[in-house]
């Protein structure tokens, strides 16, 4: 069976609650036959490429039969790291910024798929420089957009968060607009040409910047570990699981649409618990600190609105465009009642992950290889 013939079907209540997951504890993460003939002989553009989610999408398909994969970044340093440590001849580095759509469109020549990942993610800078986080969230995606557009891409998948959603600061917001320009971009695009979509994360653990190195790091240097509100929640996805989530929408997709896949979740106060218990330092000092500027209680990676429309695909949701023209009169006299009946997908009625699974999930992570026993 082909990966577009999987079947969706409408989202329930019960499959809300009570996702069935769990598959990251031993599950195995290979590019299928499938997938290793889809991108043949084909040229992928990684914008962002030095980065945590770039690097990993590019170890991902260099397992694959792709004939050429671009990097494309601004950090000239880490494109030569780069360089050093892989010396493949399918590797080939672009020096550009999103920002220049003269750069982007430079690289972009000869591309049958584009994965961009190139944004500015720190919460806290993105509060201080907002114009800044909207000349590349927002700005810069609409370049790599025209640029693939004018270069007959096959298909383009926006990296977005679950910040995106019902967002309260900055960074949530120029991500939530990233997504309306590809949706608005998307609407006047046919399938068999470029397709333009989107995946949507939470957090991804052990990404740059990320809570859990930087615990790991408080413990390391002997500092307490710093908790804002222990009984906050967060989407627990390894860098695996975010890729097994491209590779899906990069055979699924077609044009507008956001693919999410179903996480489990935990406290701040089980991550906490379950990184003192690897590092074996299970007395080690919490310090609680308080709820940072932009922080919410619970991350949402569906909207209520985006799940009456969604569609259940097995360890994935499907989230499908509002295809609406500006012609609005016609929907003042009858409204949608699945939205009324609808609840948002949330780290909080997501399937809940005790100790003992964090920890087994914390031991598949190279941050933590060397206390594996």
């Amino acid at each position: 069976m082909k990966l577009q013939d999987f079947q969706c079907r409408p989202v329930t209540i019960r499959r809300l609650l009570i996702p069935h997951y769990l598959r990251f504890l031993g599950a195995s993460h290979t590019i299928t036959s499938t997938m290793k003939m889809m991108f043949k002989n084909k040229t992928l553009l990684i914008t962002g490429g030095t980065g945590s989610f770039g690097n990993a999408v590019m170890r991902r398909f260099l397992d694959s039969e792709v004939e050429q994969i671009r990097i494309f970044s601004r950090d000239e340093k880490k494109q030569d790291d780069m360089r050093q440590a892989y010396k493949s001849p399918k590797l080939k580095f672009y020096v550009g910024d999103v920002r220049d759509a003269a750069s982007i469109a430079h690289a972009m020549h000869d591309v049958n798929y584009v994965f961009h990942a190139a944004a500015l993610k720190q919460v806290p800078s993105c509060e201080f420089h907002p114009l800044e986080a909207v000349k590349t969230n927002v700005l810069g995606t609409s370049n790599v957009i025209d640029a693939a557009i004018s270069a007959g891409v096959e298909k383009m998948i926006c990296l977005s968060t679950d910040k995106a959603v019902y967002p309260i600061n900055a960074m949530g917001m120029s991500k939530a607009l990233m997504e309306k320009v590809m949706i608005a971009r998307s609407r006047s695009l046919s399938d068999d040409r470029t397709i333009l979509c989107g995946t949507r994360y939470g957090n991804v653990m052990a990404t740059r910047g990320s809570v859990i190195p930087l615990m790991a790091a408080q413990i390391e240097n002997r500092e307490p570990i710093t908790v804002t509100d222990p009984a906050m929640t967060r989407f627990m996805m390894s860098l695996d699981d975010a890729l097994d989530l491209v590779l899906f929408a990069f055979n699924n997709a077609k044009n507008g649409e956001i693919f999410v896949q179903k996480s489990p979740a935990a406290t701040i106060e089980t991550v906490t618990t379950a990184i003192k218990q690897v590092c074996g330092v299970p007395e080690h000092p919490v310090k609680v600190i308080g709820t940072r500027h932009g922080e919410k209680l619970f991350e949402v990676l569906l909207s209520r609105e985006e799940m009456a429309s969604a569609q259940d695909c097995g360890n994935y949701f499907r989230v499908t465009p509002d295809l609406r023209d500006l012609n609005y009169e016609k929907f003042i006299d009858s409204g949608e009642l699945k939205i009324t009946e609808s609840i948002e997908y949330t780290s909080h009625n997501t399937t809940r992950l005790d100790v003992s699974q964090v920890v087994q999930l914390l031991r598949t992570l190279d941050l933590f290889k060397r206390f594996r026993t």
